[in-house]
């Protein structure tokens, strides 16, 4: 089936349903990593019109669909197909293993779409991908990141000097 913004849906929960990113989220993608917590927590990433959004799906979500068959998707609400925030997967260089992310505008937070999208992913990763292990880094500052973690079964294993002076916390999980 079909999703919003026109792309098949990757996997779906009760409430949510995940899907890949394509070049009309731009202007979703614009204000999500523009949000003040995106940049304190995450970076900025110099998205600063909706061509540069267009640039940031195509060479971040969208190539890692290409090159591993799995990336960060849109996270929509069932019933009005509302973008909330994303959620899914990245193999990043310098990890050894394929980590979970995920990130939701203000004014989606606190409402459980975090954890049942990070739950149906876990899942799909598990089942699906057959991946047996994933990590997930955060800043330390981070304690809302650190306490969905932990409920989603991750343990904080170590921290690491991301890029000089910019320390992460790594979390660790292993499918059960």
């Amino acid at each position: 089936m079909p999703a919003a913004g026109g792309a098949p849906f990757v996997l779906e929960t009760p409430r949510l349903a995940l899907r890949r990113f394509t070049r009309e989220d731009a202007d979703f993608i614009l204000e999500l990593v523009n949000d003040p917590s995106w940049i304190r927590f995450i970076g900025d990433r110099g998205v600063h019109s909706l061509e540069d959004a267009r640039r940031y799906l195509e060479a971040g979500p969208m190539r890692h669909y290409e090159k591993h068959g799995f990336g960060l998707w849109a996270v929509e609400r069932k019933p009005d197909g509302e973008r909330l925030g994303m959620c899914g997967l990245v193999k990043r260089d310098q990890l050894a293993h394929v980590d979970l992310g995920f990130a939701f505008l203000p004014r989606h937070r606190t409402r459980g779409y975090a954890r049942e999208s990070a739950k149906g992913v876990l899942a799909h990763a598990r089942d699906a991908l057959r991946l047996t292990r994933l990590v997930a880094i955060t800043m330390p500052a981070n304690d809302a990141s650190a306490r969905l973690l932990g409920k989603l079964g991750f343990v904080l294993e170590d921290t690491l000097e991301w890029t000089p002076g910019d320390p992460v916390h790594l979390y660790g999980w292993s499918a059960a």
